[in-house]
């Protein structure tokens, strides 16, 4: 397939794929569910953090989580006290447990208290063209606290060979400017172009079988060479390419 032809093909099922239809199916309906900015990057942080398994289970627990939280995920996170440890108790997720739980609370409280917000962290350490060593500036700040050393595996580094794909799908959900009103696009102080797109088995496998990926791992490097090739088609929104590569692995079977 010529690159035009590529294209051509991908941009149609960007088209197909990246409408509100996608919302029900998707994590990305958490934070959906709320108006706040700050209600939203929460909910959406804490969604794409466990976005990972069964989807019909990642939803119905984090839509238990929004219910622990009250459903004010914000207001919830900045009066987080000791007495609050109990709501958060029995909840899990495969290996995400209320032990994560309760210092992904603490640290939230920590960075919107002591350091601006979720976006100012990303903002003010990511370059020109990546947001990838943002994400490992971020893990250092989001585990400045005291925590158990099993709670750090669940943020990625990339600059461990993660392709961090949670993260880069949270990134996407807040940065990315979206007409078909999918991706909530509330953080400008970053640009589109700066995004990853989130490497899974789906998006990776296709990536392969158009030529878009040559690397047999979902790694950082695999990473960094579907960027490259995205940003060949569209160097101001290469990540919605996403929605193709994800609509054609995980719906069509492609």
């Amino acid at each position: 397939m010529k690159k035009s032809e590529l294209k051509e093909f991908l941009d149609f099922k960007v088209n197909q794929y990246n409408t509100p239809d996608f919302i029900g199916t998707d994590p990305i309906q958490i934070p959906h569910q709320f108006s706040k900015k700050e209600d939203i990057e929460i909910a959406g942080f804490l969604a794409a953090t466990i976005a990972w398994g069964n989807r019909k289970s990642i939803l119905k627990n984090a839509n238990d989580l929004m219910e622990r939280m009250e459903r004010s995920p914000y207001d919830f996170i900045l009066n987080f006290e000791e007495k609050d440890l109990e709501t958060m108790e029995g909840f899990v997720h495969r290996t995400f447990n209320s032990i994560d739980l309760c210092y992904f609370m603490r640290s939230l409280q920590n960075i919107y208290k002591n350091h601006g917000s979720l976006e100012e962290i990303f903002s003010n350490h990511a370059t020109a063209i990546s947001l990838q060593p943002a994400i490992h500036e971020f893990k250092k700040i989001f585990f400045e606290l005291p925590h158990q050393k099993r709670t750090q595996k669940h943020v990625s580094d990339p600059l461990k060979n993660s392709a961090a794909k949670r993260i880069n799908m949270f990134l996407r959900w807040m940065v990315r400017k979206d007409n078909c009103g999918v991706d909530f696009g509330i953080w400008e102080s970053i640009s589109s172009s700066q995004l990853s797109c989130p490497l899974d088995v789906h998006s990776g496998n296709i990536a392969r079988k158009l030529k878009l990926l040559k690397r047999k791992q979902n790694d950082a490097k695999a990473l960094a060479e579907l960027d490259t090739a995205l940003r060949k088609l569209d160097h101001q929104d290469p990540v919605k390419y996403d929605f193709a590569l994800f609509g054609l692995g995980a719906f069509e079977k492609y």
